[in-house]
């Protein structure tokens, strides 16, 4: 479980495909000041790598190693991954400490795209085409997590699409800043809104 706050960005150091899996080694580019961002990490912990909750198979000073099945490659931006790619990174939430964004799965819906850019001031819009699934869930100020980040709906412009203000801290310290048009991003819709509309979909089991 995340909260959609990155705390570090990750550079993919390798690539490699074996036996069905895609391997990634990624290193730390940026992290917050205070703790280091691996310190007391193990393997077989979660770290969300731009929204998607991955295992880590392997630790090695700054860098760590986890590794994508195929129906992850086919799910989220993964696929998209070169050496030199940058990622966003959230370490797994700690019961008792805050919650400053929102309740963040790590479990990627499906992958939007950046239709446009625009800026305002010190605020950036984001106007993104996302999964009819997610849209149908989606409500206007509510949660939505894009490349692990958890952000607010500013407008939901059309049926399918969204967009997002981003204030400039985010925008620096996140790889959002380095979309352009035609992008991809991970996306998960709003957890709560994933039961509210299963509960008002699902027909009543027979007897």
């Amino acid at each position: 479980m995340f909260t959609g706050i990155v705390t570090a960005l990750g550079r993919i150091a390798h690539v490699e495909d074996v036996e069905g899996l895609r391997r990634l080694r990624i290193e730390i580019a940026r992290e917050d000041d205070g703790e280091p961002f691996l310190a007391d990490a193990g393997v077989g912990d979660s770290i969300s790598v731009d929204g998607a909750c991955l295992t880590v198979v392997g630790l090695e000073g700054a860098l760590f190693a986890v590794e994508l099945i195929l129906s992850t490659l086919e799910r989220t931006v993964a696929s998209d991954y070169r050496v030199g790619s940058t990622v966003n990174l959230e370490r797994a939430a700690r019961l008792g400490s805050r919650l400053d964004g929102h309740i963040v799965q790590g479990h990627v819906d499906g992958v939007g795209v950046l239709l446009e850019a625009t800026q305002a001031g010190g605020t950036h819009f984001l106007d993104l085409e996302i999964p009819a699934e997610v849209w149908a869930q989606t409500i206007l100020h509510g949660s939505i997590t894009l490349n692990g980040v958890s952000l607010t709906v500013n407008a939901l412009p059309a049926p399918g699409r969204i967009q997002v203000a981003i204030i400039p801290h985010t925008w620096e310290v996140t790889n959002l800043g380095r979309l352009e048009a035609g992008g991809r991003v991970n996306v998960e819709g709003d957890m709560i809104g994933k039961y509210v509309k299963k509960l008002m979909t699902t027909a009543e089991a027979p007897e």
